[in-house]
């Protein structure tokens, strides 16, 4: 807006050359005008002013309310179904998923890793975050102590 006053006071003035550079100068004292508005001479009150604060609230509220409608039903898309099947978090359905059920060689290192691949909290979907966390832990204890248990039977 400053811009545009000064583009009009140039032309106004006819300034060409060096002299375009120079601006005019603004014909009052911010700190004035400030020290104005709060010395309570000037009031800027009314019911025009409260109409027009109540009218913009009122239209920022409903577009607020709108959008967070919208939220609610983007995230009802990710709602578990009534027919989806959880996966389990009891430690012997887990136990039995990692295989540790069997009596072999097993290499921890990657069964731990491959239960992290499908089971990992970033990897499902939103609704299943906390229960994926849940399968991670029993699964890490599980898997820890089939690797103390090896250990221990491997020393004697």
């Amino acid at each position: 807006m400053l811009d545009d006053l000064f583009v009009a006071s140039d032309k106004s003035d006819g300034i060409e050359g060096d002299e375009a550079g120079a601006r005019p100068s603004i014909p009052f004292d911010y700190l004035s005008v400030a020290d104005e508005l709060h010395s309570g001479r000037i009031k800027v009150s009314g019911s025009g002013f409260t109409t027009e604060y109540r009218e913009a609230g009122a239209d920022l509220a409903t577009e607020f309310a709108a959008l967070l409608d919208h939220a609610k039903l983007a995230l009802a898309g990710e709602e578990p179904k009534p027919e989806e099947k959880l996966p389990p978090i009891d430690p012997e359905s887990i136990a039995v998923e990692l295989g540790l059920d069997q009596p072999k060689q097993v290499d921890f290192g990657r069964m731990r890793r491959s239960f992290a691949f499908a089971n990992h909290p970033d990897r499902v979907a939103p609704h299943l975050r906390q229960r994926a966390m849940i399968r991670m832990q029993v699964a890490n204890m599980l898997i820890d102590e089939a690797k103390r248990r090896a250990l221990a039977g491997a020393r004697r």
